[in-house]
């Protein structure tokens, strides 16, 4: 196969980051190549440079052999580029079909008819069920995911970039995916894969290439490498895949939910009677498949959704439907699902980001007018940037310029540092590398030792598997039961994914 693709001596120099650094990356025609690093490695840099969202500081980008000049992503389209953001780029007031042809309309009307049955045929064809007059803030992430898939394969690209495509599938999406690349790849398309999953990467990948803080370690072919060499590549040391923890302790009940029901976005029921409870010394996963509820069931917790019926107690104390702030201060930490929408303000500083819910209390505020301290506020800044080795030049830089997994370790370490009775921790390693899912995971166990109590959300089921004590199993809003991780596989809880009630797997 000829190299299709050839990005030679690329570097990108943003004020004070270096994000690329004569970088190297050939992809041949028709093949499926991974590209691999850790967060801040530049790999999302690499990728947008070559859609036309930046431009290199230095270095040639050709496609068949001849040098090009991609200004920007129309440009990137015209030559047959496409790309699906690890974070969406999507207007969520606007319907499905709206976000798909938004930038390629021609003429004075707009085909709205035809464009969302050429969306629906689509939709079909890979499985993915999105009603095209849907509004996109009414879908869940997954289902955004979807749409900016679709919206690639809308605009006929045949070159494929996909971000972390499977950030925020299910493990039976992400095989259904999986047939697509292939079938893809079979049709002549070419697929460009960044993922932090090694799994997945030795799964559909041909060969791969991996970054290291700006510059290329080296392309090697997928068979010839193992998942332990791939991550000694990326974070140039060992990494241990498995959870060190010992048995959980449980003490008392720290968080009890009470038959509770509430609605989702669209009026209808998402919760039906939901009881749960969770205590100190303990980690309590939920596992589901994506839209089953748990999004509305973290909402209703932390008050950012009214419960219609039921209630939710929090050390005894009854907290439902109380404000989002009254709750917080009741010492509950929220790691959210979207760190963009309910986890950062992107225009602010690192330091800004690290003392939203805490600014008006001492120590970051003193004095009878509560005037922010700035130096203490930096010196505590510096020292979560060191602890949780946020990649980041300073604590000024703002939070829109991190990398995504480094906003995630942003917001870890805020949560956890407000020393919370209760951590809800909604996919908490989605987009992060695999030295910072063994550092996530070793935090998370450190405060269930600490005796706090720990509500897991994700739909990892191996980190599901590998953190929880006892894992709950939620379908269409129900609780299908709740098992011990040490006595169900991962095959029984995949039947109560998908509607099985516990006593119906044996468990």
């Amino acid at each position: 196969m000829s190299n299709l693709l050839e990005m030679i001596n690329v570097t990108k120099q943003f004020p004070g980051v270096l994000a690329n650094d004569n970088v190297n990356f050939m992809v041949k025609k028709g093949e499926i190549h991974a590209l691999l690093g850790e967060n801040g490695a530049g790999k999302s840099t690499l990728m947008n440079i070559l859609y036309g969202l930046y431009k290199q500081t230095s270095g040639q980008i050709l496609i068949n052999g001849e040098e090009l000049e991609i200004a920007s992503p129309n440009d990137a389209i015209k030559l047959g580029i496409g790309m699906v953001h690890q974070h969406f780029m999507l207007i969520p007031p606007l319907t499905v079909v709206e976000n798909i042809i938004l930038g390629l309309i021609q003429g004075t009307f707009l085909n709205i008819k035809d464009s969302a049955k050429k969306i629906t045929e689509i939709s079909k064809q890979y499985g993915m069920n999105i009603d095209p007059y849907a509004k996109i803030w009414q879908l869940s992430v997954g289902q955004q995911q979807r749409v900016e898939i679709i919206k690639v394969l809308f605009r006929g690209a045949k070159l494929l970039i996909l971000d972390e495509p499977t950030a925020v599938l299910t493990p039976q999406e992400t095989t259904d995916l999986f047939k697509m690349i292939r079938r893809l790849a079979e049709e002549g398309h070419t697929i460009i894969f960044i993922s932090h999953k090694l799994n997945e990467v030795k799964a559909i990948s041909n060969r791969v290439t991996v970054l290291r803080r700006g510059k290329t370690v080296g392309t090697v072919q997928t068979v010839d490498i193992t998942k332990d060499e791939l991550a000694r590549m990326m974070v140039g040391r060992n990494v241990c895949f498995k959870v060190d923890k010992v048995a959980a302790a449980p003490k008392q009940t720290i968080l009890k939910v009470d038959n509770l029901t509430a609605l989702n976005n669209k009026g209808l029921r998402a919760l039906n009677n939901v009881s749960i409870e969770v205590r100190a010394g303990e980690i309590f996963g939920i596992a589901g498949v994506d839209g089953n509820g748990q999004s509305e069931l973290v909402e209703t917790i932390t008050g950012l959704r009214k419960a219609i019926s039921g209630n939710v107690y929090l050390n005894d104390k009854n907290i439902t439907n109380l404000h989002p702030r009254e709750i917080l201060e009741s010492k509950v930490s929220h790691i959210p699902e979207d760190r963009h929408r309910m986890g950062l303000v992107l225009g602010m500083t690192l330091k800004e980001n690290f003392i939203l819910q805490t600014h008006y209390k001492v120590p970051f505020s003193k004095g009878r007018f509560k005037f922010l301290d700035w130096k203490f506020i930096q010196e505590h800044s510096c020292k979560l940037i060191e602890e949780y080795d946020i990649r980041t030049p300073n604590e000024n830089v703002l939070a829109q310029n991190l990398s995504g997994g480094n906003q995630q370790k942003l917001v870890l370490a805020r949560e956890i540092f407000r020393d919370p009775d209760l951590l809800i921790a909604m996919h908490p390693t989605r987009g992060l590398d695999c030295g910072a899912i063994e550092f996530v995971h070793k935090k998370i166990v450190e405060q269930r030792d600490d005796n706090k109590a720990v509500l897991l959300v994700s739909t990892e089921l191996d980190e599901i598997f590998a953190l929880s004590d006892r894992i709950a199993v939620i379908y269409e809003g129900e609780i299908m039961g709740i098992v011990d991780p040490d006595k169900i596989t991962i095959e029984e809880i995949g039947m109560m994914m998908a509607g099985s009630k516990a006593e119906q797997v044996g468990a």
